[in-house]
């Protein structure tokens, strides 16, 4: 019985995706590569940065920069062309790369992505997993494909005395947990 692993899912099977790997024998995380060539755009070439120059200016209301921010300052996706499985028990967690933030300006804007042992092999999207990202950088970063782009760590967690199991069943993608 498998344990814990990355498979490819199908629509990238033929597309070279390496499996993570911990790059030293004392690494804590898989490097999770980015499964093709994709643009993490900058915040500051958003509608946002006009708009806080404008509110400075006390040209427009703050209040309409907010409206527009949550518009405009949304994370992007990135395809890693990668399913994770574990046992029920487990999650894998995603963690930012030590260098994304400081040399890339990349940063996961949920601090930690968490994925469920149930999310492996869902109907919706067959369990694939994106990287959300946020570039603070004053320019688009062109990530290649195969750059690392985020580490990930499978963890055991423990449940409460009266836990109930849970009282719903997966029956989608990203984000179909909290019904």
């Amino acid at each position: 019985m498998k344990k814990r692993g990355f498979e490819v899912v199908t629509k990238f099977k033929n597309e070279n995706i390496n499996l993570p790997k911990r790059q030293t024998k004392a690494a804590a995380g898989y490097d999770i590569e980015c499964a093709q060539d994709f643009v993490v755009p900058s915040i500051w070439k958003s509608k946002v940065a006009q708009f806080i120059h404008l509110a400075q200016q006390s040209l427009i209301q703050k209040d309409d920069l907010k409206g527009e921010a949550q518009k405009e300052l949304k994370p992007v996706l990135v395809p890693t062309g990668l399913k994770a499985y574990m046992q029920e028990d487990e999650v894998l967690m995603l963690v930012n790369r030590s260098s994304g933030p400081l040399k890339r300006g990349l940063v996961l804007p949920n601090s930690m992505g968490i994925i469920d042992a149930d999310y492996y092999d869902n109907e919706k999207n067959e369990g694939e997993i994106f990287v959300q990202l946020t570039n603070y950088f004053p320019f688009d970063v062109h990530l290649k494909k195969g750059e690392r782009i985020a580490q990930g760590m499978f963890m055991t967690y423990l449940k409460t005395d009266d836990d109930d199991g849970g009282v719903t069943t997966r029956d989608g993608g990203f984000g179909s947990s909290g019904k």
